[in-house]
C-alpha cells in the first residue's frame, strides 16, 4: 500500500504498508484541553514523514469549529455529528471507509467528543474485534489542562464543574494509556511536579507527558509513544452510566453559523477578541462555567486561512491561535460554546453577546444562519466489550 519512505523510527511504526492495516490514534481529554491543536500537530508531523493521514472529528451537533480549523490547514476530515464515537459507531466506521476511498491513509486520528469517557469499551475493543484486519489500534492518549486538572484534583482554588461532569472529567483519566499535560507553558516547575505527582498517584497505570501542542515542547517523546501498540488484556474501567448521563446533561451546548458583512473591510481578529468578551462577560453574569467557548471567521479567500479564538475557563484570557493576515469583508463564523450552563440560558447569553457586538461594530452586519442549543442526550453506545 504505502511505499513513502518513513524518517523515523516512529513514522515506520505507523507505516500500513507494513501491516496492510491502518493505524487508528485516537486522541481524546475534556473540553478545552487543546485535542484539535495537538491532531493537528501530529497530522502533519507524520505528513511530513510521508505517510498520509485521515482526520475524522465528532460533536454532539452540526456545525464543528475543529473541523473548519483542520481542514484549513489542508487535511482530510470527516465529521460524525449527533452523538460520541460509542454512540455513532457505524458512522465512525463509514467515516474511516469515506477517507479510505478518497486517500488510503495509513493513520486515522480520531478526535472525539469533550464530554465523552469509555472509550476504550465501546470504541477501541470494537474496532479490534470487528475490524483488527483493518486497523491497528494505538494507546488511547487523554489530554488535560493542567489549570482545570489542578482544580479538579484539589490542588488549586478556582471555578470548577458540577460533582457529574467531575465524574466524566475523572473516568477519561482512569481510562488512559497516556495522559498528557498540555500546556505546560501555563504553570511552573513546581506545578508540574504536584501535578505529575497527583496524576500517579491517582491514575498509576498511565504513563504520563508534558507538552505544549502550541509550541512543541515535549511532542516528540509523546508521538513516539503513541506509535506503539495499544495493551491488550486490560478489563475496562466500570461506568455508572446513569451518572454519566446526568453529567453530560448538565453541560448546554450551542453551535451557531453566522455571516458576517461589513460595509467596508474590517479587522476580523479584533472582532472575534470582542466578541469572545462579550461571550464570557455574559456567561459568567448568568452563574455558568465555561468548559469551552471556540470561534473561527472564514473569510472564503483562497489564501489567507481562518482567524480562531478559543476560550477555556472563566477567568481565561481569549486566545486567538490563528489569525487572519489582512481586513477582511465578509466570511463565515462558526461558533461553538459548552458550559456548565442551562442551554436557553445560554442562548440567552449569546443573544446578548451579538447585540452588544453589533453596537462596538456599527458597521459590521451579522446575520444567523443556523443556531442549534442543547443538552446532550444519553449515551447509548452501539457495542461494549468487557476486555481486548
Amino acid at each position: 500500500m504505502n511505499e513513502q519512505p518513513a524518517g523515523t523510527m516512529a513514522a515506520k511504526a505507523y507505516d500500513s504498508g507494513k501491516t496492510g492495516r491502518a493505524r487508528y490514534v485516537m486522541i481524546g481529554g475534556f473540553l478545552g484541553a487543546g485535542k484539535t491543536t495537538a491532531v493537528g500537530r501530529l497530522a502533519r508531523r507524520l505528513t511530513d514523514q510521508g505517510l498520509r493521514v485521515g482526520l475524522i472529528t465528532n460533536d454532539q451537533g452540526n456545525g464543528l469549529v475543529d473541523t473548519s480549523v483542520l481542514a484549513s490547514q489542508g487535511f482530510s476530515v470527516e465529521e460524525i455529528a449527533g452523538g460520541c464515537f460509542c454512540c455513532r459507531f457505524n458512522s465512525l466506521v463509514e467515516a474511516a471507509r469515506k477517507l479510505s476511498a478518497a486517500s488510503r491513509p495509513d493513520v486515522f486520528l480520531a478526535e472525539p467528543v469533550g464530554s465523552c469517557t469509555d472509550l476504550v469499551a465501546t470504541v477501541s475493543y470494537p474496532l479490534r474485534r470487528i475490524y483488527g484486519d483493518s486497523f491497528e489500534i494505538a494507546p488511547l492518549s487523554v489530554l488535560i489542562d493542567p489549570i482545570r486538572a489542578m482544580r479538579v484534583l484539589g490542588l488549586e482554588e478556582g471555578g470548577r464543574f458540577s460533582d457529574k461532569v467531575i465524574y466524566i472529567y475523572r473516568k477519561q483519566l482512569e481510562e488512559a494509556d497516556f495522559i498528557v499535560i498540555n500546556k505546560v507553558d501555563l504553570i511552573g516547575a513546581s506545578g508540574r511536579e504536584r501535578l505529575r505527582e497527583a496524576l500517579a498517584g491517582s491514575f498509576p497505570h498511565a504513563r504520563v507527558f508534558e507538552v505544549s501542542a502550541r509550541n512543541g515542547e515535549g511532542l516528540d517523546s509523546w508521538f513516539e509513544a503513541v506509535a506503539s501498540p495499544a495493551p491488550k488484556g486490560r478489563a475496562v474501567m466500570d461506568v455508572d452510566y446513569e451518572i454519566y448521563a446526568e453529567g453530560e446533561a448538565l453541560l448546554g451546548w450551542l453551535n451557531a453559523t453566522l455571516t458576517v458583512a461589513g460595509e467596508e473591510a474590517f479587522d476580523a481578529n479584533g472582532f472575534l477578541r470582542e466578541l469572545a468578551a462579550e461571550l464570557q462577560r455574559e456567561i459568567v453574569a448568568e452563574g455558568g462555567e465555561i468548559a469551552h467557548l471556540k470561534m473561527t471567521i472564514d473569510p472564503r479567500q483562497t489564501l489567507g486561512g481562518v482567524a480562531v479564538i478559543n476560550l477555556v475557563r472563566n477567568d481565561f484570557v481569549p486566545e486567538t491561535s490563528q489569525e487572519l493576515p489582512d481586513p477582511m469583508r465578509s466570511g463565515e463564523l462558526i461558533l461553538n460554546v459548552r458550559a456548565d450552563l442551562d442551554p436557553e440560558r445560554l442562548r440567552a447569553a449569546v443573544d446578548r453577546s451579538l447585540g452588544s457586538i453589533r453596537a462596538v461594530f456599527p458597521g459590521v452586519r451579522v446575520e444567523m444562519r443556523h443556531v442549534e442549543h442543547f443538552r446532550p442526550g444519553r449515551p447509548v453506545p452501539t457495542h461494549r466489550e468487557g476486555q481486548g
